[in-house]
């Protein structure tokens, strides 16, 4: 699975919005047991990602090796990072979202430090998936697609639109 993550990843630099999710959603362990069926063949914990998912009868379709591999971390980090397009930076976070074209929008809630919270929602209106992010921040439009961190005990809300 670790291989597997890194071409979601790939795909996610490319900018190939449909694939990196398509392979993701593969590799999601909650997606081999959406069904009793799925379930009693995958075999393994559908929340924790499994090192193997045999191909070959009579174990096709069997999860192996769960709780031992490290890929979850790489499963994680490529959802947040390279799909999500959230990146954290000391000073700042950038925004550069990697979706399948059909999502309209997610938000996501981060709390920076201890009392700041920054309240981010991405519109993907024109169904591109990806692209140059517009962003407003506390009603001010900003440069790029970077938004600065403070500690300020606020509430930040940030806007980002993807054009």
């Amino acid at each position: 699975t670790h291989a597997a993550i890194w071409v979601v990843m790939a795909y996610s630099m490319m900018k190939n919005t449909d694939m990196a999710w398509k392979i993701f959603n593969m590799l999601n362990p909650i997606n081999h047991a959406n069904t009793m069926m799925e379930a009693s063949r995958y075999k393994v914990e559908p929340y924790v990602m499994a090192a193997d998912v045999y191909a070959v009868p009579p174990h096709t379709g069997r999860g192996g090796w769960t709780w031992y591999t490290g890929a979850s971390g790489w499963m994680y980090n490529v959802g947040i990072q390279e799909i999500l397009g959230f990146r954290k930076k000391v000073d700042r976070i950038v925004i550069e979202p990697c979706i399948p074209r059909d999502w309209l929008e997610y938000n996501i809630k981060y709390k920076h430090n201890k009392n700041t919270i920054y309240n981010i929602l991405v519109r993907n209106q024109n169904r591109i998936g990806s692209g140059k992010a517009d962003i407003i921040l506390d009603g001010k439009k900003l440069e790029g697609n970077e938004i600065p961190l403070v500690e300020d005990g606020l509430e930040h809300i940030a806007e980002v639109s993807l054009v």
